[in-house]
């Protein structure tokens, strides 16, 4: 069998906020709650299970998406107000980037996760 990731836990303050926060940018649905969880299942199987918690370490999600995925979710993006950067570190405001002959852009969830498109790895 190979390796391959199956999920991993997003802390929140708010569970379910975030879980619809990243699901609503990304065009996608939150899962029903299972245990602690809101699960956002991605194409690939992958799930991000967002957990409750008093206190979140900021912590950065990259998501491959293709190029119409990407037109959409900046679409929503920027009808949300939500700002959005050409860099990780948050010094070019209002820009995308073209890295690897691609798109790319950051923004931040409501708990400050650096969440990151790309068209091209």
């Amino acid at each position: 069998m190979s390796v391959e990731l199956n999920h991993t836990i997003v802390c929140a303050t708010d569970r379910e906020r975030s879980a619809e926060f990243l699901a609503g940018i990304l065009g996608l649905r939150t899962g029903p709650v299972a245990g602690p969880f809101v699960p956002v299942r991605l194409a690939n199987g992958v799930t991000l299970d967002f957990l409750q918690v008093d206190r979140v370490t900021s912590q950065h999600y990259a998501f491959l998406v293709g190029d119409a995925e990407f037109d959409a979710a900046m679409a929503r993006i920027e009808a949300a107000g939500v700002p959005f950067w050409a860099d990780p570190f948050h010094e070019r405001p209002g820009e995308i980037n073209g890295l690897n002959g691609g798109r790319g852009v950051y923004f931040a969830d409501p708990d400050g996760h650096n969440l990151e498109l790309l068209t091209r790895e």
